[in-house]
């Protein structure tokens, strides 16, 4: 009986055959693109067809990020990769890891090898590049004086930022003349001192950029002083430029807008910076002034006019207590005075005359006479009495 095999059987045993055979682990396949697609996921699908046959591609995301040139439905191209079997679909398909353009591969084999030994030396080391300024003032331009990119870019300044000021160093984009031009041109403007610098053209062929994958040049951009924007041709065109520059921008528009910030989003932060420097400053205000509440406070408690004031009272209450004793002393003083008054009027001699009698002293002298015998006849005398004195003379004893 015949062996019958299942699908997935059979075409797992091709597949095996397709690995077995070294000569499709490693070849070159020219062909022209058609059916080119790009979904979200990064990985490129094409079909690679001639008049007589068509092959189906895939380049994986890692591959197709490190393209020099975007392929188009219609390009003529050398493809490298291995054989393989898509097992779902049971179709055979090209593994792609190098793509390039048709009759092109000398010239993109000299740029692989001059890539690598750059990036060997550590030209394009991510730790070397220098950081894009925030709010540039001068923006210096390299780039063809008559091509649509200039203007492209002068539009986008003018629009984002226009207080920046631009300056133009023109040189040839394109050309077996344009290399040296271009560092030239590098050289100039950034002589001028400009905050980054953008080294820009549109897109074309490899032929059409090679300009800017001359070693030349792009060791012109690692010894610049400002920081280097490189926007040369498509976003899927990569030069030496490109990663020697700090940035890569996709699109000469696209360098312009990485250098430049958006006015209207420079208002609008400048706005609230000066909200937020408002409610900062109002809070500051506050707070100091709570602090010299409780500094005021804290002074009164040890100003001199509160001791001078506690001083005051005390020296009101101690005169009131001084008075009160004073008086209370004086009191007492006019008591016993009262009282020796009164012992003094009874033993008084004005006492004793108020009651009638006398004080008989010898004329003019203060001599009282005591006892009759102490006066003769003739003596002069004083009397004093209740109420006066008079003279007398002794007629007789």
């Amino acid at each position: 009986m015949d062996e019958i095999w299942s699908v997935t059987t059979l075409t797992r045993y091709i597949r095996g055959l397709f690995e077995t055979d070294y000569r499709l682990k490693d070849l070159w396949v020219e062909g022209e693109v058609s059916n080119i697609s790009r979904p979200s996921s990064g990985h490129l699908y094409f079909t690679l067809k001639d008049s007589g046959a068509e092959l189906r591609c895939v380049m994986w995301r890692g591959q197709a990020a490190q393209l020099v040139f975007s392929p188009r439905d219609g390009d003529a191209v050398e493809a490298h990769g291995s054989v393989g079997v898509y097992e779902s679909r049971g179709q055979y398909q090209l593994y792609v890891d190098t793509l390039r353009p048709a009759g092109e591969g000398l010239l993109f084999r000299d740029f692989l090898q001059l890539k690598a030994k750059l990036e060997a030396e550590g030209l394009f080391a991510e730790e070397s590049k220098r950081p894009l300024p925030v709010w540039p003032r001068r923006i210096g331009l390299v780039t063809s004086p008559t091509a649509a990119a200039l203007r492209d870019m002068l539009n986008v300044i003018r629009r984002r930022f226009p207080l920046a000021e631009v300056s133009l160093s023109p040189t040839a984009v394109q050309g077996d003349g344009a290399p040296p031009q271009i560092v030239a041109a590098l050289e100039a403007v950034d002589a001028l001192g400009p905050d980054v610098i953008i080294v820009a053209r549109g897109g074309g062929s490899l032929e059409d950029l090679w300009a800017f994958n001359d070693e030349r040049v792009a060791r012109a951009i690692r010894a610049t002083r400002a920081p280097v924007v490189c926007g040369v041709g498509h976003e899927t065109d990569f030069t030496l430029a490109d990663f020697a520059a700090d940035r890569r921008a996709p699109t000469p528009s696209a360098a312009a807008e990485l250098v430049t910030p958006d006015l209207s989003e420079v208002r609008a932060s400048l706005s609230g910076l000066v909200n937020r420097l408002a409610q900062n400053l109002a809070s500051k205000i506050q707070s100091a002034r709570w602090a010299l509440a409780e500094q005021v406070a804290g002074l009164r408690g040890l100003s001199p006019r509160a001791r001078l004031a506690n001083s005051r009272q005390r020296l009101d209450e101690v005169v009131n207590r001084a008075a009160a004793a004073a008086a209370h002393s004086l009191a007492l003083r006019r008591e016993r005075l009262a009282g020796l008054s009164g012992s003094l009027a009874a033993v008084s001699p004005l006492a004793t005359l108020a009651r009638g009698y006398a004080v008989v002293t010898r004329a003019g002298t203060s001599q009282v006479i005591r006892a009759a015998d102490e006066v003769a006849v003739g003596d002069e005398l004083d009397l004093r009495v209740r109420a006066g004195e008079f003279g007398a003379t002794v007629s007789r004893r």
